[in-house]
């Protein structure tokens, strides 16, 4: 028998102007932190969070991430860790710094503080890095004994945070519940293979589902004018630690396999972000699924709503020929790939016909809405 498994960070902590007081959550962890963050953001946040834990009595160093999540990253910043002698790494950004830096800690045996700068993606929370070849292209996945030790999300960051980069979160965080109920139905694995899913994790993505229909609207809408709301707060949890810990703890299906496909092409897709591209895969999904009526409207007529992706042209793929959608299909539908947690057998012709379903249902409702 297939044991059920939860898994979650240490400690999530987020609040106004954190990085001002992120000491107080280090200082458990190590004396001699290293930062990881590129060159935009150590600009924008990198600096003021070095100052503020030196403030503090912490010695911290930090590295300029090179932008892609690649083995050859990871072990050129891990040597640097070694030599220094850090005692923890510290995330700082986006998706594939914060996989840089888990990779990082895990390969040093240190631990591991996540401080994402915009919330577009559930990554923070997992114990899990989507690693990529130096040109861009998915690998695969790496996967940890632990969560990381911290989390934290200061929330006047996100505020000040480009709009798309939240919008793209909820993109990625709406596929929580979407995926989960799938592997549900399945009685399949969690997104590590390890284990089966927990009725709390089920819970955690349909929580999260929840608060983005209610606030996700508003909290865009706060954004724009850099107001650390309510809503911009609630969308904050939703798409960092309610869909974070939904993901692993309830499963990937479709919607991320899709995604993953996408890296068969070259093109301005790549222009587009994870939760963009995700949001895409969640129509294919539901295509795939056979979705009511009711239920398709309500996820694509949302995401419409908002502003995310939901045809083809949206993601630049107009164009697309029948090869094209198929190479998506098959890499979506390869052995090592989370499509093998949907419901029955997926093959590649049952994905290509779904993308084009999934195209032509957001392209009929969007004109529908607009008449």
């Amino acid at each position: 028998m297939v044991d059920q498994m939860f898994t979650s960070p240490s400690r999530y902590v987020q609040g106004i102007d954190l990085l001002e007081r992120a000491a107080e959550y280090i200082q458990p962890l190590g004396k001699t932190p290293l930062i990881i963050a590129d060159e935009v953001v150590w600009d924008i946040a990198g600096k003021k969070l070095q100052e503020s834990l030196k403030e503090d009595g912490l010695e911290a160093g930090n590295e300029i991430f090179g932008g892609e999540a690649s083995m050859k990253e990871i072990n050129r910043i891990s040597e640097k860790a070694e030599a220094e002698g850090n005692d923890v790494i510290i995330g700082l950004g986006g998706g594939k710094t914060i996989d840089t830096a888990r990779a990082v800690a895990d390969h040093a045996k240190l631990p591991v503080a996540i401080f994402p700068t915009a919330v577009s993606a559930d990554a923070p929370t997992a114990r899990v890095s989507v690693i990529y070849t130096d040109e861009g292209a998915f690998d695969s996945y790496l996967f940890y004994e632990k969560n990381p030790d911290l989390v934290a999300v200061d929330t006047r960051v996100i505020a000040n945070a480009p709009v798309r980069t939240t919008r793209s979160g909820i993109g990625d965080a709406l596929a929580t519940c979407v995926e989960a109920r799938a592997v549900q139905r399945a009685n399949s694995r969690r997104m590590d293979d390890t284990a089966r899913p927990t009725l709390a994790g089920l819970a955690l993505a349909e929580k999260c589902e929840e608060v983005l229909f209610a606030y996700g609207e508003q909290a865009l809408r706060d954004n724009e004018e850099h107001i650390v709301s309510r809503a911009l707060e609630n969308i904050c949890e939703a798409n960092t630690l309610l869909s974070g810990l939904g993901f692993e703890n309830g499963g990937l299906a479709a919607v991320h396999a899709i995604h993953n496909g996408f890296t068969a092409l070259d093109g301005d897709i790549h222009h587009m972000s994870h939760g963009e591209k995700v949001a895409f895969g969640i129509g294919v999904q539901l295509m795939l699924e056979g979705a009511e009526k009711d239920v398709a409207d309500r996820y694509i007529g949302f995401m419409q709503t908002v502003g995310l992706p939901t045809t083809l042209e949206d993601i630049h793929l107009q164009d697309a020929s029948e090869d094209d959608l198929r190479r998506i299909a098959e890499l979506a539908c390869s052995e090592d790939e989370t499509m093998k947690q949907m419901p029955g057998e997926v093959t590649p012709t049952d994905v290509v016909e779904a993308i084009k379903a999934a195209d032509r249902y957001a392209r009929n409702l969007r004109e529908q809405n607009s008449a």
